[in-house]
Formats: C-alpha cells, structure tokens, sequence
C-alpha cells in the first residue's frame, strides 16, 4: 500500500512505523560500536564524519563566535585588507605576544576568516564578506550582552535572569538607550534593505509609512529606487527628531517626514497607500504585535497594502535563524518571539486583511517577506 494511502486509511499505523523506526535510528547512533562502525564503512563514512563534525561545532560554536569578535574588536579585517602581516608584526600593532597571537590568526584561518600564505595572513572569503557588510561587525560587537545573558539560558528560559538586552531594548522614556538602539538598527539595515527592495516594486505607489522606522535608514536606502514615492516615518518622538535630522542630511526633507508617536498607544497617520513593518513585529508580544496590524489595517485605505519584513521561524534552509538565534535572542530581549509565516497570515487575517502573501527573497536568513491587501 502506497504511504499516502496507508497514512489516510491506517494513520495509528503509521504513527507506530514511525514510532519503531525512530526509536532503532536513535539507539544505532547512541551505540559507540554502531558510531565506530559507520565511521570505518565506505557508504557511511563520509556521512558519519559529517555529523561528528556537526555535533563538535555544537560544543564548540561559542569560542568560534569569540574568535570572531576578537577579530573585530581588534579591527584585523580592515588592517589586513590594507596589507598581509606576519603574526610577529601583528603582535607587535595589538601589543599581544607573538604565540597568542599567532594561535588567534590560526583560529581566524581555519574558520575561513584569514587565509595564509607563507608567513603571513591575508583576508580569508568569510573576512572579505564580512568586511562589505559593516552591518554584521555592528552585531558582533553588540552581542557582548547576548553572551553575558546566555551565561546561564535554563534560568532564561524560566525566566529567572535579569538580562542587559532587556535592559537595552525597552527604550522608551530614555534617549541615550533609543539612540543606541537605533543606531544599532541603523548599521545592520543595508544588507536587510537590500533584500526587500530588491523583492518589492515600491515605485508603484504613492506614498509610503515606514512603522517603527528608527532612524529612517531603510527609507533614505529606498528613496533612490522610488524617486517619485513620498516617505513618511513613524516612531517615539525621539526617534522621529533623529530621523528628520537625517533626512535634511541626506536632502530628503522635500519628501520625508517623520511622524512622533506610539504605535501601542496612538494611531497611525493616515495617507500611505502602503505601509511597512521592517522588523518590529517579532520584536511584540501577540497582543501588542495584533494591536499594531488592527492600526496599520486602520490607517490604510481601500487597496493599501501591508508590507511586513523579518526573519521568521521555521524558514526552510535557515531554521537554527529563526528558531535558534532570534528565539533565544527575543527572549533575552524580554520581548517578541519570532513566527512562523502561518502564525502571521493568522494574525493579519484577524487584523482585517485579505490576500496575504509571502514573496520571496534571495536571502531568506536575513529576512523574508509577507504581503497583505486591504480588499472592502
């Protein structure tokens, strides 16, 4: 009997070939014997040793990310993207003595940050990426909190730790904390704008409202690609001040303005005929994230449209993104959770939403993209 077959007429029967299957593939991969064995045998050696490797990275994934930030605090990149340097003349720029800093370049090397040739190091491909993205430094260095807060995740996750992103995150009433938060979204917006702009023709409409726009990054980053469509940002006042300061830097202020308000609280201006939501939904609560779609549903007129942009769980080929780093990350935050796109086209369903879809984009790690209409 075909399995789709077997799972419509007899689907206790199939939860229990599961069941047997599942558990035999779990004791064979406990067993030293049935490990050793894999990893000797020609047909399954190569996969045995795969997921060895897998599970080391595991373990070891917290000093590769040190290793990382060690690099970008000392700004190794940038210096060795201006010449190649022995471990003798780098020790000597960063004060480190010669064999510690010789073990860090190795370490570099061999995570494909550095490259070597000879005696000296060079950028490696993931160095040389990284460099183009200033975005990805901006949150390396900004994980220092996240790591302190990951000190001890069982009393995370029971709720038990008092966490410095909490302490960083929730901004409002504090202007040092929105400044540092917007600027921290602010350098980590290019390569995220780049995906969305790069997914959505904006030059078809009107004017558009960036909601929780911060700094107004992601619309100075849009205004070239849409030199006809009007820009309105809404934000804590605080925040709306800093962003009407950077339009009249970047010669916006024809065509951007910066609304002052909050979304929990105020609603929306009226006028766009699409409005966006650049990560902020993950960011809320449910409540507080419907809330915001009844708002945006409220200030849109008959065919507006909702563009809503983050990454989400449960996205395929990126799931330890979103289930994994942005779960354990939003709940250090103390706010927010990331979904999964069903969860979403739910939410919008009930915010008064219809023909909601989800587009693609070339990076759906950074941040994937979901569509909704307002059809009366």
């Amino acid at each position: 009997m075909p399995p789709a077959t077997l799972a419509e007429n007899d689907p206790f029967r199939v939860r229990l070939l599961n069941r047997f299957w599942l558990d035999w593939r779990d004791k064979c991969l406990a067993n030293p014997r049935f490990q050793g064995w894999a990893a000797r045998f020609p047909l399954t050696r190569r996969v045995a040793r795969r997921e060895a490797r897998a599970l080391f990275d595991l373990c070891a994934g917290f000093v590769y990310a040190q290793v990382l930030a060690t690099c970008v605090e000392l700004d190794l990149f940038n210096t060795l993207a201006r010449q190649s340097a022995s471990a003798e003349v780098l020790a000597v720029r960063y004060s480190i003595p010669v064999a510690s800093m010789l073990m860090l370049l190795n370490a570099a090397v061999s995570l494909r940050l550095l490259s070597r040739q000879g005696t000296s190091f060079r950028l490696g491909p993931l160095g040389a990426a990284l460099r183009g993205n200033p975005s990805i430094a901006a949150m390396v260095a900004h994980h220092r909190m996240f790591y302190a807060d990951l000190a001890d995740p069982v009393a995370l996750l029971r709720g038990q730790a008092k966490t410095q992103l909490s302490q960083f995150w929730p901004y409002r009433g504090n202007t040092g904390q929105s400044a540092a938060y917007s600027a921290l979204m602010a350098a980590s917006q290019p390569m995220v704008a780049r995906e969305i702009i790069a997914a959505y023709p904006f030059n078809r409409h009107r004017v558009l409202m960036d909601v929780g726009g911060g700094d107004g990054s992601f619309l100075r980053l849009l205004a070239p690609h849409a030199p006809e469509l009007q820009l309105r940002l809404f934000d804590l006042p605080p925040v709306a001040v800093a962003a009407t300061q950077a339009f009249e830097r970047d010669n916006l202020a024809g065509r951007a303005q910066a609304y002052g308000g909050d979304f929990g609280d105020d609603a929306l201006p009226k006028g766009a005929d699409i409005i966006t939501l650049i990560r902020v939904l993950h960011d809320h609560p449910d409540k507080l994230a419907l809330h915001i779609l009844k708002s945006a549903r409220a200030a849109l007129p008959p065919h507006g449209v909702l563009l809503l942009a983050e990454p989400m769980a449960g996205t395929k080929g990126a799931e330890p993104v979103g289930d994994a780093y942005f779960g354990f990350y939003l709940l250090a935050m103390g706010s927010g959770r990331a979904r999964r796109p069903a969860e979403i086209n739910a939410m919008l369903a009930e915010a008064g939403f219809t023909k909601v879809r989800q587009i693609p984009t070339s990076q759906p790690m950074l941040t994937s993209v979901i569509i909704a209409r307002v059809v009366t």
